[in-house]
């Protein structure tokens, strides 16, 4: 990967959405809502404190995450889109 986010940042890719509904009903695009949940492609090293100390992010790379609706910046990185957010935009991390 060409992009390293710095400080508590991060890059998600948004997990694709589902196209058909449990009931067989085909969504159109102009009805679908942007995911929420994705998976970190990349983590910064962390964000500095008052004492000068850098502390680590929570999240790691290939954690599965919720985010904000709005949350984070759409960038386009070789022809994939994807969000840089701060960590503290994330929600939760979702656990198999």
């Amino acid at each position: 990967m060409k992009v390293k986010p710095l400080n508590d940042r991060v890059l998600v890719q948004r997990t694709e959405e589902l196209q058909v509904t449990k009931g067989g009903i085909l969504i159109p695009d102009t009805a679908k809502e942007k995911p929420i949940e994705g998976k970190i492609i990349a983590v910064g090293p962390g964000k500095v404190n008052d004492s000068g100390v850098r502390v680590a992010l929570h999240v790691k790379e290939g954690d599965k995450v919720l985010f904000g609706r709005y949350a984070g910046s759409e960038i386009k990185v070789e022809g994939q889109e994807y969000l840089m957010m701060r960590e503290e935009d994330i929600l939760a991390i979702i656990e198999d």
